[in-house]
């Protein structure tokens, strides 16, 4: 129960630096967007990338080269998706979502925040770590793909707004 001998222990050692290091250079490999903050799609694949090293680890019955083999599907499948939705605007909603808008000019919208369940506590607080102390001088918060907000301040100049493309 405590120890099942030695050849697993070598096993576990050899397999985990072997594959330790086989995901560190497919995500170098892979680029700057597989590490990024994550949405939804991104956790999924970590938490899958996390789940192959710990089957890797130790699983007896998997082999390095499988996890290895799945390392690259899982590293392969996202550059593609991620790929695809710079180019493709449904694959980009499917994957990642669009931003919300949870409160304009002050006011809350009501609907916004039942979709994206979330409460008016919610927002006074995310408005409150940006350092803003009243909704009137707030012009919207957004709920973020990533599930993050964002507080935005009304601006001074005629510049593009940050909020295009918002819904």
């Amino acid at each position: 129960m405590f120890f099942s001998g030695w050849d697993s222990l070598v096993r576990t050692l050899i397999a985990g630096v072997l594959a330790y290091v086989a995901l560190v250079v497919f995500l170098r490999i892979s680029g700057k967007r597989t590490l990024s903050k994550m949405n939804a799609f991104d956790l999924v694949v970590t938490v899958a990338l996390g789940s192959t090293l710990a089957t890797v680890l130790l699983a007896q019955d998997v082999a390095l080269a499988e996890g290895m083999t799945a390392f690259a599907l899982l590293i392969g499948l996202q550059f593609v998706v991620t790929w695809s939705s710079i180019r493709v605007r449904w694959v980009r909603r499917l994957a990642t979502g669009e931003p919300l808008m949870l409160l304009y000019s002050g006011e809350y919208l009501p609907a916004a925040l039942r979709k994206a369940r979330v409460t008016e506590d919610e927002i006074r607080a995310a408005v409150r770590s940006a350092g803003v102390d009243s909704l009137d001088q707030v012009r919207a918060v957004v709920l973020e793909t990533d599930g993050s907000f964002s507080v935005i301040r009304p601006s001074e100049g005629g510049q593009e707004s940050s909020l295009a493309g918002v819904s």
